[in-house]
């Protein structure tokens, strides 16, 4: 999802940790009865049972609950446990039929049929094919301005419409009655099934969205068809989500609330989770304090998984001097990942030397050294030459506010000095405003991260594609880059399009408009009693079959 994870270590492990015994009130019980032959009192009715509360952080406030421009992970979460798609990713990382009975597939492989149950929204109204065409093709309209409307171009007619060369009516997504929703691809797309389980594919209710346009920002006015409901949003402060009734898979949903607070603080939150008043703290909603982690690992009490996700720093490759390629690459050569991860992050992570995680890597080698001075030196020296300059301007690193992105800033402000003789200003904002700078074009370099959607190269390629892309925050283009990417789409053998689509890394890796830092991994700790939250390889988590015993 969006996958411009905010956290440290997120967008895809598990941590579970043994602390807190059970929360009580799961096992009725009853006074004992009098013995045989006495006349003592009835026995008790069995006392009611508590209701099932799982207390969470968030580490900001959730810049949208809309699954149409949704494009985070602290978003995606909300999004996940509040609505619902013809497909849902189970605990064995498969999609499954969720709002969908079934489905047929053409021979061609182009033309997907779905079914759809009977569901509903959570005021009780019935959830339609019509709901899932109206929810594409907004988010596709480009006065929507989803950033994700990309991850719609694999229906026929979708980034036609997007970038207004084709009208809302030729877009292959039809409702041909109120239960069945007709899908006509560009291409066959193998992973269709797992994005049918992301939130841009999620349906609204048309009638709530054209009569509030902020409909999403309240919990009053909030709607969607997932296993809970949005109860409390008290902006920066507070969240609840409560069981939804109406859910069409209710009965297998034991949570009776989710209580979110918004701490930022990784060591308050931390503090919460030692106090007993969150059952979870770290990924994927947050992070671990960096300084806890030797000692959470001595004691035992932190998962770590690691999750098909990467963390970058974007360059503006359109204002001096990253608009020099050789400049862009000194900065990057001359980071060392691995003491970043030895010192800082101590969670198994893996230094990136390609923009593609291990999971799906096209190069397992990567494309270029960690810590090549030598090499970052010659490339500042010789794009310094290019621009006409012998100084070079002030520049400013920009990161989201979070104790580990400062640590790590903080740590390559330092190489840059060390290695390179660059003086480096630090700046941090708060997520949500961060983001929108991000995309504004409002930073010289940036800190970003991707999870991926579904488990393919293609997926942390595309957002490059084109410059005014939804998620191309560095403004950079390549047309021959562009090129590979439109050929892998219709290149049927498996291995020719990993070459194609290797082709493609080179040029990005080569034109460096990112510099890639490590892999990620989720790391977190949780309460005994917590069980059945499902975090996915992609980073995701979905709490439709938690409990707390």
């Amino acid at each position: 999802m969006k996958k411009n994870v905010f956290a440290l270590v997120s967008s895809v492990a598990v941590l579970g940790a043994a602390l807190a015994g059970c929360a009580g009130g799961q096992q009725a019980t009853t006074d004992p009865k009098p013995a045989e032959g006495t006349t003592g009192q009835q026995p008790a009715a069995p006392a009611e049972k508590k209701p099932q509360v799982l207390k969470l952080n968030l580490h900001s406030e959730p810049p949208t609950a809309d699954p149409g421009i949704s494009e985070d992970t602290t978003s995606a979460a909300i999004i996940r446990a509040t609505f619902d798609g013809l497909t849902r990713v189970d605990a064995s990382q498969q999609p499954v039929m969720s709002v969908a009975e079934s489905y047929e597939l053409s021979e061609d492989m182009l033309t997907y049929t779905f079914k759809l149950k009977d569901t509903k929204w959570a005021n009780g109204e019935p959830v339609t094919a019509h709901d899932f065409e109206y929810a594409w093709k907004r988010a596709l309209d480009p006065n929507t301005a989803s950033n994700y409307a990309y991850q719609l171009y694999y229906v026929k007619n979708g980034e036609a419409f997007n970038k207004g060369t084709a009208s809302r009516d030729d877009v292959g997504v039809k409702a041909l009655d109120d239960k069945t929703l007709e899908v006509k691809l560009e291409n066959p797309t193998p992973f269709f099934l797992e994005l049918t389980a992301f939130p841009t594919y999620f349906p609204v209710n048309k009638k709530l969205v054209e009569s509030n346009p902020k409909w999403a920002a309240e919990a009053s006015t909030h709607m969607g068809n997932g296993p809970f409901k949005m109860e409390t949003w008290e902006h920066k402060s507070k969240l609840v989500l409560v069981k939804n009734e109406n859910y069409w898979d209710k009965d297998t949903v034991k949570l009776d609330r989710i209580e979110f607070a918004m701490v930022e603080d990784e060591n308050t939150e931390l503090s919460m989770f030692e106090n007993g008043e969150i059952d979870w703290a770290g990924s994927p909603t947050s992070s671990l304090p960096t300084d806890a982690i030797p000692a959470l690992k001595e004691q035992k009490k932190i998962t770590t998984q690691a999750i098909a996700g990467t963390y970058w720093y974007k360059f503006n490759t359109e204002k001096p001097p990253f608009n020099n390629v050789k400049i862009r690459k000194a900065f990057a050569y001359s980071i060392d990942r691995q003491s970043l991860i030895d010192n800082i992050l101590q969670t198994g992570q893996l230094p990136a030397m390609g923009a593609v995680p291990p999971s799906m890597a096209l190069k397992p080698d990567g494309f270029f050294k960690d810590n090549d001075v030598e090499t970052a030196k010659k490339l500042l020296d010789e794009g310094m030459k290019e621009l006409g300059i012998t100084k070079l301007p002030p520049i400013t690193l920009s990161y989201n506010t979070s104790e580990a992105h400062q640590k790590i800033a903080a740590a390559i402000q330092d190489q840059w000095k060390k290695n390179l003789g660059v003086e480096v200003k630090l700046e941090n904002k708060e997520w949500k405003v961060y983001l929108e700078d991000m995309h504004q074009g409002n930073y010289q370099i940036g800190r970003l991260g991707w999870l991926g959607d579904f488990n393919d190269p293609i997926n942390f390629l595309e957002m490059y594609k084109d410059k005014d892309g939804g998620n191309n925050d560095t403004r950079w283009e390549h047309p021959k880059f562009k090129e590979l990417l439109n050929q892998s789409a219709t290149e049927p053998d498996p291995a020719k399009r990993k070459q194609i689509l290797l082709e493609a890394e080179t040029i990005l890796m080569d034109e460096m408009p990112v510099a890639p830092i490590y892999f990620y991994t989720n790391s977190w700790v949780q309460k005994e009693n917590v069980k059945g939250v499902v975090i996915g390889g992609l980073g995701d988590v979905d709490w439709k079959w938690a409990s707390v015993e």
